[in-house]
């Protein structure tokens, strides 16, 4: 039975969006978004800047065409079942985990729809007012200034990298204050 986890276990690490989605948390976990910008260091707030990773990724993915995009649809897939995986551990019964996943479904489809549209036309001040009202908590939409910054800069950076250098390890941009 062990033998049988670890061979599935070294599949799922093969698949190349579940190294994307390990990639994106990683950088998510980066201790200078809650030093340097600021974030909260709470579970809201690392599920906020997981989504905004997770979506330039997605966005990167798209940009390739369909393939890119059933690509795209794969990762989003796997930040899906993660989401549902944290739930579990985190004790929240069978009964309970569709509605708590219905209500994250609708936050993270709410993102994306307000972060893709600036994050595409390079619009840093409406970003920045997202950013700030749902990472922060703030109405002062400067608050999300750094890290609009961070986001636009990492979808530059991440488009001028191959499909295949960011399935290997995407280059994120650097962040700063």
């Amino acid at each position: 039975m062990i033998m049988l986890q670890n061979l599935f276990r070294n599949r799922l690490h093969e698949h190349p969006c579940q190294r994307l989605y390990e990639a994106a948390v990683r950088q998510a976990r980066d201790p200078a978004f809650y030093t340097r910008l600021g974030v909260a260091d709470r579970i809201d707030a690392r599920f906020e800047l997981y989504t905004l990773h997770v979506l330039l990724l997605v966005m990167r993915l798209r940009d390739e065409g369909p393939k890119g995009a059933e690509l795209g649809q794969d990762l989003f897939n796997v930040y899906i079942s993660a989401l549902d995986h944290a739930l579990r551990e985190l004790g929240v019964g069978d009964v309970s985990v569709g509605k708590k996943m219905r209500k994250l479904g609708e936050a993270l489809y709410g993102r994306m729809a307000i972060y893709e549209p600036a994050l595409r036309d390079g619009d840093a001040a409406t970003l920045a007012a997202s950013l700030a009202r749902n990472v922060y908590e703030s109405e002062i939409a400067t608050t999300g200034g750094a890290l609009a910054a961070f986001a636009l800069s990492s979808r530059a950076r991440l488009a001028e990298q191959t499909l295949e250098a960011v399935a290997k390890g995407p280059a994120w941009a650097e962040i700063a204050e």
